[in-house]
């Protein structure tokens, strides 16, 4: 595993995770100021990018052995910045200014409610109830 090439992956994919979120994110109580640098906690983005990049967690265990410190493990990475500042250097934007964009709100799909159909004469079933109450576990078998 090259870690230059990881560092410079979870960068971008937390970037792109920051700038995607970020109409909430600055909202939530997460923010911290680290060795001079206001982002998210250390436990914030760790967490985030566990999910976004699975070979993370494969590293985890021996880097947790190394230091199990979230804000030096998030330094090793190369992540310990203020996310708004690096995009707006990469960019030249501030990412204020894209989420003030109608483009950046994230809808849900239009649908057709003519599309759903109810049955309001169904009634609901019980045997699932049925086949709980019934239950004996292993101790009342005859075995």
């Amino acid at each position: 595993m090259n870690i230059a090439q990881l560092r410079k992956s979870l960068k971008i994919k937390w970037l792109t995770y920051y700038r995607e979120n970020r109409e909430w994110l600055v909202r939530l109580g997460v923010w911290v100021n680290c060795d001079g640098q206001r982002r998210p906690s250390s436990s914030f983005i760790l967490a985030t990018l566990s999910i976004l990049e699975p070979r993370l967690t494969q590293i985890f265990p021996l880097v947790v052995e190394l230091s199990n410190n979230p804000d030096r493990v998030v330094a090793a990475l190369g992540l310990n910045f203020n996310p708004d500042v690096e995009l707006k250097a990469m960019t030249g934007k501030s990412p204020v200014t894209e989420v003030a964009l109608p483009d950046a709100v994230k809808m849900l799909p239009a649908s057709d409610v003519s599309e759903i159909k109810l049955n309001p004469d169904s009634k609901a079933s019980n045997i699932t109830s049925f086949v709980d109450e019934n239950c004996r576990g292993t101790r009342d078998s005859p075995d």
